[in-house]
Formats: C-alpha cells, structure tokens, sequence
C-alpha cells in the first residue's frame, strides 16, 4: 500500500498536469474536453483536502472489461 506521502506527491503531479491540459485544451477552444479536464482537476483538489475519499468504498477494482467500450478501444 501505498504511503500518505506518496499519494499526496502523485495527486499533486496530477493536478499539475491537469492544469497544463486544461490550459492547451482552452488555447485549442476545445470546450467540452476543457470542462471534463477542469472538473477532475476540482475532484483531485477535493481529495488533496480531504473533502472526497480516494476510492469509492463497496467498489471493486475495475477492469478493462468492466469500462465502457469507448473508453476500452482507447486503452487497448
């Protein structure tokens, strides 16, 4: 498992990445991608600050089987 530290170092690289794709995601007016980018950046700020779990508790872990089709094609 991984430590607290650990978690809050990757969720701050995320974040940092999800800003610098919001900000060429706007440049390009790709609306939509920019707003879906923008909301996981609030949900990784949520959880840095304690304000939403890591996981959604009862779920199992997913598999590529368990992921719509469209997102699928794309991680195959």
């Amino acid at each position: 498992m991984a430590s607290q530290n650990s978690r809050t170092e990757t969720l701050d690289y995320i974040q940092t990445m999800l800003r610098e794709l919001y900000t060429l995601a706007q440049a390009e007016r790709y609306d939509i991608l920019a707003y879906m980018i923008e909301m996981s950046y609030i949900e990784c700020s949520d959880v840095l600050r304690g304000e939403r779990p890591g996981r959604l508790t009862g779920k199992k872990d997913t598999k590529l089987g368990d992921l719509p089709i469209s997102i699928r094609r794309h991680l195959s």
